[in-house]
């Protein structure tokens, strides 16, 4: 069985209804429960984008919850990346739309 690194970077992008329903302080609350570190942020186009770090358990965990969302939400898709961590991250914040990294 392959060992899976001691922690992870989720790069991940929600499509569907997911502005004006709580979805980045759902993102926020569940992220800081998971004890990760990262931020969320409404992009211009009406998706949500979430960068997070962590064990890779919590990165399931929180990847599993945006695809369901908060109640009024419609998740239709969410496209994910796993990565190694940056590392610099500190927190779990809301960015302002169209934040261009970390």
């Amino acid at each position: 069985m392959t060992e899976r690194p001691a922690a992870q970077r989720l790069e991940a992008t929600v499509r569907g209804f997911v502005q004006g329903v709580g979805f980045r302080w759902f993102v926020v609350k569940r992220a800081t429960q998971l004890g990760l570190a990262g931020w969320t942020s409404n992009e211009p186009n009406g998706t949500v984008r979430v960068v997070a770090e962590g064990s890779p358990q919590a990165i399931d965990a929180l990847l599993q919850l945006l695809h369901e969302g908060p109640p009024g939400a419609n998740v239709e898709r969410v496209d994910a990346n796993r990565l190694p961590p940056s590392g610099g991250l500190r927190g779990f914040s809301i960015h302002s739309g169209g934040h261009s990294g970390d």
